[in-house]
């Protein structure tokens, strides 16, 4: 009997005791939740602003930002190559001279000429000096040139036509620095003289900044010139444009003026249209069946 109340008091006394552990543990688990929580608001190194995430040590804004910058990184360091690319050559006497229009050393001049009926003619234009190793390094229709027993080889004079001095001056620069100071109508007139004499460099170039210029108003005229002078990247991001706006451009006068210059670009972008149509039904159709 008496062994009997001793377990039971035993029993009790442990039974107290354990729940009291218990209670200890739950305030520790409480403390330790807490703590744990504290210590997953981290700051983030970029911004400051706190977290909640122990795998990084940016938030995924700033993760996200870098990713893009790392990308403009990336494309800025591929046309820096592009460009040295470009300005590298193969010269072997110490006193070539790369410095543009300047007369020192130069072997060969371009001059501008308009069109027989514009104001623009071949005497009121000034000549361009230039070196000859540098055009023909440049382009392959140079090179054709003065490397051949041509007019513009044995006189040292380049006549090009259709192009304003200010134009040819940008585009003799261009092919010294790899740099023009561009406004849209310059970018056009260097993409023409580009693709004519072939500095494919210079004509990625203007096309580059044609597109950072292009919205839905301006579609229409960019994408008729990009047919014409085989701008690709232009002409692609002209039409997408011009696909998600067609009830727009077919009232303005732009259009109508390009249906009666160019009916066959017309032609096309309808095509290119109606395709966008076809395929767009299509996809919404499940039941439809190839």
């Amino acid at each position: 009997m008496q062994r009997n109340q001793h377990w039971r008091r035993r029993f009790s006394s442990d039974s107290d005791v354990d729940f009291g552990e218990d209670e200890d543990e739950e305030e520790e688990d409480g403390e330790e939740g807490s703590s744990a929580a504290r210590r997953m608001r981290m700051k983030c190194l970029s911004c400051k602003e706190e977290y909640v995430d122990l795998r990084a040590g940016t938030c995924r804004e700033c993760y996200e930002e870098a990713g893009e910058t790392e990308e403009e990184l990336k494309r800025e360091i591929d046309d820096l190559k592009s460009k040295v690319n470009f300005l590298r050559l193969l010269c072997t006497g110490p006193n070539f001279v790369t410095r543009p229009n300047t007369s020192c050393f130069s072997d060969v001049v371009l001059v501008a000429s308009g069109p027989p009926d514009s104001a623009n003619l071949q005497c009121n234009s000034p000549s361009i000096p230039a070196h000859r190793a540098v055009l023909t390094s440049r382009s392959p229709v140079f090179r054709a040139m003065l490397e051949n027993e041509m007019e513009e080889s044995l006189t040292g004079t380049i006549k090009i036509s259709d192009v304003s001095y200010d134009a040819l001056r940008a585009f003799v620069n261009y092919l010294y620095t790899a740099e023009a100071c561009l406004d849209e109508h310059m970018a056009c007139d260097l993409l023409v003289l580009a693709e004519k004499y072939q500095v494919k460099h210079l004509k990625t170039y203007c096309e580059k900044y044609l597109m950072s210029r292009l919205n839905w108003e301006n579609s229409l005229p960019y994408y008729a010139f990009a047919h014409q002078h085989g701008a690709k990247s232009l002409l692609d991001a002209a039409l997408s444009l011009i696909m998600d706006n067609m009830d727009k451009l077919s009232k303005r006068e732009e259009y109508m003026e390009l249906v009666e210059k160019d009916p066959r670009v017309v032609v096309e972008i309808y095509e290119a249209y109606l395709s966008k149509q076809v395929n767009t039904a299509a996809s919404k159709d499940p039941n439809k069946t190839a």
